[in-house]
Formats: structure tokens, C-alpha cells, sequence
């Protein structure tokens, strides 16, 4: 059965709150290795409370992930919500097979919310319906203050290229750090890396988009 198409007022409510960051959820408690550990081993026993308490912990940092990533965009039929809500259902089914090998629950959730915001625009590159060269930058919503949108659509459209100009961790811990509000341990957790690597990795990153920044006079 097909989607109702999205009204205009639905786009421009997708459109705020992917612009205005205090807007998006942020993660509900600490999401480290201890604190995680009990609370995934009674969810994957099938309890239902832990599950319950670990969906409420983990869909607030997948859905500021696949947002960050997708750049508040739908792709063909899939919203950045649809890919959060298919990685959240993705966690739940792996639940009852995960074993603990000394590593964090999270760099199980970060590996699937990577591969399914990828499985999503790989499938827009196999939909032959909608034929275009490259991927559509975000979308211009109707509202009272079009100059405005304009303006944030230009700006959010080159810091999106960018980002996209650095290292593929450096990317990611970028969007982990400042999109999703992960810290620096929960980011090493989440990546399979130190602490201390997300930091010196993270001002490298900095370090070079403020170069680029500079040189196009952003």
C-alpha cells in the first residue's frame, strides 16, 4: 500500500526540526559500556521493561544520526525517520543473538544505522523513476520567510559538501560528537577506537573544515 503524499505543512514540520537541533531528541541517559551492559543482557533475555528502556535510550541517538547523515532529506519514499525507525526495529531483532565480546552494544547500533542510511541511498541510485545525476539537496519549504530558507538550504547545502570532503571517521565522529551529542568515550565505544583517537581525530576535523571554510569565504 502506498504512502498518503506528504503535505506541505508535514514538509516544512520536517524541515524545522531538522534545522533547529534543540528541537531533535537528545539521548536519554549515559550510553557507555557499563551503563549499557546489564540493561541489553535483560533485553536480550526478553525482558520486557529493559527492552523498553533500551529502545527509549537508543532511538533518540538513531534518529539524530540518520538525520545528520541524510541531511533532513527524503530519499525516494524513505525519510531519515523511516531509515531511524528500520535501524531501531534492526537492534530489537539482533537482540537475542548479540553476545558480549568485550566490545560496546553501541558499535553494534552505530554499524547498523550505517549500513541502513547506505542501503538508502543505494536505493535511490537503483530507483530508475526519479532519474537525476546526483543526489537533490535539501528542499525548499513554503513558508512566510522564503529568503530565509533560501539562505539556510545554501549554507546547510555547502557545509553538507564539506563534510563530505573529509575522511569517512572523520565524518562520523563529527556527526557523533556534535549531531547525536555523544561524548568522546561514547564515541570511541560506538566506533571501535580510543578516546583520546575521537578527540585528536575530532580537532584535525575541525582544524581543516575551518580551513576550508577560510578559503571559500564562507
Amino acid at each position: 500500500m502506498t504512502a498518503p503524499p506528504r503535505t506541505t505543512e508535514q514538509s516544512a514540520s520536517e524541515f524545522r526540526d531538522y534545522r533547529t537541533p534543540e528541537s531533535l531528541p537528545r539521548p536519554s541517559g549515559r550510553l557507555t559500556k557499563e551503563d549499557l551492559d546489564p540493561l541489553v543482557k535483560d533485553a536480550g533475555e526478553g525482558n520486557p521493561a529493559a527492552i523498553h528502556r533500551l529502545l527509549q535510550m537508543i532511538e533518540p541517538v538513531v534518529v539524530r544520526y540518520c538525520r545528520a547523515r541524510m541531511g533532513g532529506r527524503d530519499l525516494s519514499y524513505l525519510s531519515a525517520d523511516d531509515v531511524a525507525q528500520e535501524v531501531c526495529l534492526a537492534v530489537l531483532k539482533a537482540l537475542p543473538d548479540y553476545q558480549d565480546r568485550g566490545g560496546s552494544f553501541l558499535y553494534l547500533v552505530h554499524a547498523i544505522a550505517a549500513n541502513k542510511v547506505a542501503d538508502a541511498y543505494r536505493a535511490v541510485a537503483r530507483d530508475r523513476s526519479e532519474p537525476v545525476p546526483e543526489l537533490p539537496e535539501r528542499p525548499l519549504v513554503a513558508g512566510n520567510e522564503p529568503e530565509t530558507h533560501a539562505l539556510h538550504l545554501d549554507l546547510g547545502a555547502r557545509l553538507g559538501r564539506l563534510l563530505a570532503s573529509l575522511p569517512r571517521v572523520q565524518q562520523e565522529i563529527l556527526t557523533l560528537r556534535i549531531a547525536v551529542g555523544f561524548s568522546a568515550q561514547e564515541t570511541a565505544e560506538a566506533l571501535g577506537i580510543s578516546a583520546g583517537n575521537v578527540r585528536v581525530t575530532q580537532h584535525r576535523a575541525l582544524t581543516r573544515l575551518r580551513g576550508m571554510i577560510s578559503a571559500e569565504e564562507f
